[in-house]
């Protein structure tokens, strides 16, 4: 399925499990938007403290470390707006209170596409299908549709807090098994690489990181049928207008 042309796209807001899951899937295609003016907003369901065992940092430490590397990465691809739900890293499941808090996100952010990761295990790369993410993904999917929509879904959102029914025309699933669509991020690579850099205690003891990103875009690129050399993200793209 082709996605709407990003003239047509205003806002986009981004649902991932931890910190640093957007700049390891989308950062290169996200900074494309904001180069092409669209507002874009990134949620995080935990702090990630249980990654970065090998950073030298207590997992006490390590929720006000991931917020300020999550923030600093955001900046340098042009992301400011950036919520954390402040779920407990590993214990994520898509219940009714985390589905009712993304609607919540949703009816703020008005969006017209979604960005969030796939809900169905991916067996071709296990890094993909932690359970938090496969958690964030599916509880990401139910509150696109059927609640951000219905003015019956969480009334209490309505009623006590004032957020109007919203509903997202589009949205674009990372991690999937077998994707649809692949964006040419080979101008913005220097920019996913500042972003995931920022992670520092995440990706500082990485020295190949770079190569091992690299990679993999050149992997996507090639499924995408890009000419050779080129960079790419790899997306399923769903209509959820």
């Amino acid at each position: 399925m082709e996605p709407l042309p990003n003239s047509e796209i205003k806002r986009v807001l981004v649902i991932n499990a931890h910190p640093d899951d957007s700049d390891f899937g989308a950062s290169g295609t996200i900074a494309q938007w904001v180069k092409a003016g669209i507002e874009v907003a990134y949620v995080f369901c935990t702090n990630g403290d249980q990654g970065g065992e090998e950073s030298g940092f207590t997992k006490e430490e390590m929720p006000a470390i991931r917020q300020r590397e999550q923030r600093a990465a955001g900046a340098a691809i042009g992301v400011t707006d950036i919520t954390f739900l402040n779920y407990v890293d590993g214990h994520l499941e898509p219940t009714l209170g985390l589905r009712k808090d993304i609607v919540r996100q949703i009816r703020i952010s008005k969006p017209d596409r979604m960005v969030c990761q796939s809900p169905e295990r991916n067996w071709d790369r296990i890094g993909a299908s932690h359970p938090d993410h496969l958690a964030a993904g599916e509880a990401a999917i139910q509150a696109v549709y059927p609640d951000a929509r219905n003015p019956f879904a969480f009334t209490d959102l309505l009623d006590n807090e004032g957020l109007q029914p919203h509903r997202v025309k589009e949205v674009w699933m990372m991690g999937f098994a077998n994707p649809d669509h692949w964006v040419d991020i080979t101008d913005t690579f220097d920019l996913k690489m500042k972003a995931l850099n920022a992670h520092a205690s995440q990706t500082a003891h990485n020295k190949e990181l770079e190569n091992m990103v690299r990679e993999w875009g050149h992997r996507n690129a090639g499924m995408g049928g890009l000419p050779e050399g080129r960079i790419a993200e790899a997306f399923k793209i769903i209509n959820t207008n």
